[in-house]
């Protein structure tokens, strides 16, 4: 009943031996509708009202620029699963041959070398692409060239392909801007992006942004002076309502202190009678400390097995929890 929510993130990481736990997130739909991330410090049951009826998805919370940063193959495994599942439901757009080239990696790292029938089979029955009937062959013909190579080369060279895509982990905000046309918003490593669809028409960089905050269903995105010279001191765009502005400006203080921060921001001092604003902050290590304990410690990898099954499908499995890796990677 007292729990924090990094009781039970800590719990599920514990459970998959997971070491680079700071690029996830366990993700829950809140009363108002909003998909949102597990307040760490904040009590699960100020969070969730109905614990019963709430289903918490593991997912990728932040997205290096370079996925060569992450040290784990497990934390590379999860990457896919995640990039695998974008592709299924549609959130990662991009070109056939893009699309063809990541699938033929996942085959290869799940299916082993390329055998015509074998893919043929598999790919009838089971989806990783909305169009994929569109894409089989080419599929197929990318398959045949990853001969070789083991599940964890394909991870990698999987990632590689994804990290130079237009829409690499970008989720978007629906919202409008000050004219009352339909944008969205959505914040990476570099900072806070306005997309029309699915193309970037502006990016403010954290070294550009002076402070971000929110009015009720308001985000305002303020400019530094010798930023705002060129246009307006503030930016102002409107959302779907307050609940779906905060949590967007929760993720972008996130984002913020994991990508731009040296180490975790402390706490600040509790007003004795009354506060203003919110008291909300990161809470874990950022990702240089993350690197920089990979650099120190010069540890092995955990163990971490993977099976092959050509005769039915079924995912690779983490030693520490089949039952949960396999779970995740079948919702798709």
């Amino acid at each position: 009943q007292k729990s924090c929510g990094k009781g039970l993130f800590n719990l599920t990481c514990s459970h998959l031996n997971l070491v680079e736990k700071e690029y996830f997130g366990l993700e829950f739909r809140s009363q108002a509708g909003n998909h949102v991330w597990l307040e760490p410090l904040k009590p699960i049951t100020k969070q969730v009202k109905n614990p019963k009826e709430v289903l918490f998805k593991f997912m990728v919370k932040f997205f290096p620029v370079d996925p060569g940063h992450l040290r784990e193959e497990l934390t590379r495994y999860l990457f896919t699963l995640q990039i695998k599942k974008d592709l299924a439901l549609g959130r990662l757009p991009c070109s056939d041959k893009s699309a063809a080239l990541l699938v033929s990696h996942l085959l290869q790292s799940e299916l082993g070398d390329f055998h015509e029938e074998t893919d043929q089979q598999h790919l009838a029955t089971h989806r990783y692409l909305p169009n994929q009937e569109y894409l089989d062959n080419k599929i197929m013909h990318y398959h045949r060239r990853h001969s070789g190579k083991t599940p964890a080369e394909s991870d990698v060279q999987l990632l590689d392909v994804a990290r130079k895509l237009e829409m690499y982990g970008i989720r978007p905000h629906p919202a409008s801007d000050g004219e009352g046309t339909q944008i969205n918003l959505a914040v990476t490593h570099m900072g806070v992006l306005v997309l029309r669809g699915n193309t970037k028409i502006n990016t403010f960089n954290w070294s550009k942004i002076r402070k971000l905050s929110f009015k009720r269903k308001h985000f305002l995105i303020k400019l530094h002076a010798n930023i705002s010279a060129l246009c307006k001191d503030t930016l102002e765009f409107t959302m779907a309502s307050r609940d779906a502005c905060k949590a967007f400006w929760k993720t972008c203080v996130e984002y913020h202190a994991f990508f731009r921060l040296s180490e975790e921001p402390k706490s600040k001092p509790k007003a004795l009678l009354c506060s203003k604003g919110s008291s909300f902050r990161y809470s874990g290590r950022t990702q240089r400390q993350l690197l920089e304990h990979g650099r120190k410690a010069k540890m092995k990898s955990l163990p971490f097995e993977r099976k092959h099954y050509t005769s039915r499908y079924d995912e690779r499995q983490c030693r520490s929890s089949p039952d949960l890796l396999t779970d995740v990677s079948k919702q798709v």
